[in-house]
C-alpha cells in the first residue's frame, strides 16, 4: 500500500474587522497579512524582507525610525498628538511615550499606515513644531485617534489610568490593593518595564490574603516567575501562617498540591500538616463559615459522616485522594493522635491499618524504619520556626522510645546553628507525666539517617541552607549523642529549621 504524503499546513482565514483576510497559522505572524503589509508600509520596511526576518519589525528596531532628540525630548506643555479611546473614556497621549507600549506603538502605526503617512516624516514635522519660535498656529496639530478594547475585568480604569501614568512618571507608587489591576493594563498594553515591576511588588507582597489572587495572575499571565515565587511562599507559610487564618478556604487545589509534594515544605510536625489540610477540607464544604474553626468542629464534622463508609471514599472525598496521599501517615506515631484518626472516620480502612503495622514491626525491631529509604520523600519531619525574640529554641520529640531535642542557637546578630541530640528520658522534665504511656528504648546506640534545612527570606530572595544526608549512630554520652551542626550566617528572620530523619536497620 502506498503512503499518502501527509498534506502541508494550510493557511487559515479568520474574520478581521468587516473584511476576510488570510492569517499565519502560528507565531511570528499572528496577524492579518493586510494589517502585516500596513504595519511595513508605514514604518517603511519590506513586506518581502518582514516575512522573511520578523525582527525587522519589532518595536525596538521601528524605533530606530524616529530621531532621538524626539524619542527622549520631556513633554513640556505641549499638545497631544494622539487620542486614544478606552473603557469609555478619552486619553491624550504624547508620540514619544507611546514607544514604551508595544501595544500602543502598533496601533500608533498603523494609524500612520491608515493615513499613508510617513513615520520618520511626521515625526520630523512635530520635532519641527516643538522647536523655539515656532507658533502653534504654523503648524495645526494633528490628533490620531486610537481604539483599544479591553476584555479584562481586572483592568479597571484607575489601573489603567496609573499604567498610562508609568508612561510619562517613572515607577509612579502603587498600593497593594491597585497593582494587580496595574498589572493586568501593563500586560494588555505590553509595557514590560511596568509589568516586571507589577511583579516584583506582588512577589514583595505575599500575605494569606493576596497569595490567592496573585498566584492565579502569575498562571493566567504566564509568569513563571511570580507562580513560583508563590509557591515558595507557601512551602514556608503554609502551616506556622496560612494554617491558622480563613484565608486558607481561598488556597486553590493546584497550588495546594505542588506545596504538599515540596521536599521543602515546612512543618512543624505530620501531624500539624494533617490539621491543615482537615482544615482546608471543612472549609471548601462549609463556604458559608465566616470564623475561623476550632479544631474540635472541624473532627465533630467529619465525625457526623455515617460510619459505613470512610469520607474518602466518599463520592465528595474521591477528589482529594491526591492531596492526603501527599501525607507522611507514618510520621503520626502518637497513640492520642492516631486514635482521633480513627475516630473521625475520615481515611480508609487499609490506610490506617498500614500505618499501625509498620509502627508495630518498627517497634518490634527497636525503631528500625524498614518501610522508610527515601530521605526526601518518607523522613520523618519536624520544624522549629526560629523567630527575632529567641535567643535558643528547642523542641523534644519521642519515637518509638527514642528521645531526641532539636534546638536552634542565635550566636550573634546574623550568626544560627541547629542541630539535634538524644537525650535520655530521665532528663526530661516532667518526664513521668508526658511520657507516662509512652515505650522507652534503653538502646545504647541508634542509627539514624537524617538531614537539616534553614530558609529565610531575604530582600526578597529565599535563602537557603542545608546539611548532606547522614547517617550517624547516636549515643547517649557526648560527643555521640549530639549531631552535626548547620551553621548559618543570614539577616532573614524568621528562619524555617527543617529536620528530616530516618532510623535506619542496625
Amino acid at each position: 500500500m502506498k503512503m499518502l504524503n501527509p498534506q502541508k499546513p494550510r493557511l487559515e482565514r479568520r474574520i478581521v474587522g468587516s473584511t476576510n483576510r488570510w492569517r499565519f497559522p502560528r507565531q511570528p505572524f499572528s496577524g492579518d497579512l493586510l494589517g502585516l503589509s500596513q504595519m511595513c508600509k508605514a514604518a517603511n520596511v519590506d513586506f518581502d524582507e518582514v516575512l522573511k526576518n520578523p525582527d525587522r519589525l519589532s518595536i525596538s528596531q521601528i524605533q530606530k525610525l524616529f530621531p532621538e532628540n524626539l524619542k527622549n525630548k520631556a513633554i513640556r506643555n505641549g499638545e497631544a498628538d494622539v487620542i486614544l479611546e478606552c473603557l469609555g473614556f478619552k486619553w491624550e497621549l504624547h508620540q514619544p511615550q507611546l514607544f514604551q507600549s508595544e501595544t500602543l506603538a502598533k496601533l500608533y502605526l498603523m494609524g500612520l499606515a491608515r493615513g499613508d503617512t510617513n513615520p520618520a516624516k511626521e515625526s520630523v514635522e512635530i520635532l519641527r513644531a516643538q522647536q523655539p519660535g515656532r507658533s502653534r498656529e504654523q503648524r495645526p496639530a494633528k490628533k490620531m485617534i486610537l481604539s483599544l478594547k479591553i476584555n479584562d475585568p481586572l483592568v479597571t480604569k484607575t489601573a489603567f489610568a496609573t499604567a498610562l501614568k508609568n508612561l510619562y512618571v517613572h515607577e509612579v507608587k502603587m498600593c497593594l490593593d491597585d497593582v494587580l489591576g496595574v498589572l493586568a493594563a501593563a500586560h494588555i498594553l505590553q509595557f514590560g518595564s511596568l509589568f516586571q515591576r507589577c511583579v516584583t511588588i506582588m512577589m514583595s507582597g505575599l500575605t494569606p490574603s493576596t497569595i490567592k489572587t496573585f498566584y492565579l495572575a502569575g498562571c493566567k499571565y504566564n509568569e513563571e516567575s511570580l507562580t513560583t515565587a508563590c509557591q515558595k511562599w507557601m512551602e514556608m507559610n503554609l502551616v506556622p501562617l496560612v494554617g491558622t487564618q480563613i484565608h486558607l478556604r481561598k488556597i486553590p487545589k493546584e497550588l495546594l498540591h505542588k506545596v504538599l509534594k515540596s521536599p521543602r515544605l515546612f512543618t512543624f510536625s505530620e501531624f500539624h500538616l494533617l490539621k491543615t489540610l482537615l482544615l482546608w477540607v471543612y472549609l471548601q464544604l462549609n463556604s458559608n463559615t465566616q470564623t475561623f474553626p476550632m479544631h474540635e468542629t472541624v473532627l465533630m464534622f467529619f465525625s457526623s459522616f455515617p460510619k459505613n463508609c470512610s469520607f474518602l471514599d466518599r463520592d465528595v472525598g474521591q477528589n482529594l485522594i491526591p492531596l492526603f496521599l501527599c501525607l507522611r501517615l507514618h510520621s503520626i506515631i502518637k497513640g492520642k493522635d492516631l486514635e482521633e484518626l480513627r475516630h473521625i472516620n475520615f481515611f480508609p480502612e487499609s490506610w490506617l491499618v498500614r500505618v499501625t503495622a509498620n509502627h508495630y514491626h518498627a517497634l518490634e525491631n527497636g525503631g528500625d524504619m524498614a518501610h522508610a529509604k527515601d530521605l526526601s520523600t518518607q523522613a520523618l519531619r519536624f520544624g522549629l520556626l526560629f523567630n527575632q525574640e529567641y535567643t535558643t529554641h528547642s523542641k523534644v520529640i519521642t519515637i518509638y522510645g527514642f528521645f531526641f531535642e532539636i534546638k536552634g542557637i542565635k550566636h550573634d546578630t546574623t550568626s544560627y546553628s541547629f542541630h539535634m541530640q538524644r537525650i535520655r528520658h530521665t532528663d526530661l522534665e516532667c518526664a513521668s507525666v508526658v511520657y507516662e504511656n509512652t515505650p522507652i528504648s534503653l538502646r545504647a546506640e541508634r542509627l539514624v539517617t537524617y538531614e537539616i534545612r534553614a530558609q529565610t527570606l531575604v530582600d526578597g530572595k529565599w535563602q537557603e541552607f542545608r546539611t548532606n544526608q547522614i547517617t550517624q549512630k547516636f549515643g547517649l554520652v557526648k560527643p555521640s549523642c549530639k549531631s552535626h551542626a548547620l551553621k548559618i550566617q543570614t539577616v532573614g528572620i524568621p528562619i524555617y529549621a527543617s529536620f528530616s530523619f530516618i532510623f535506619s536497620l542496625s
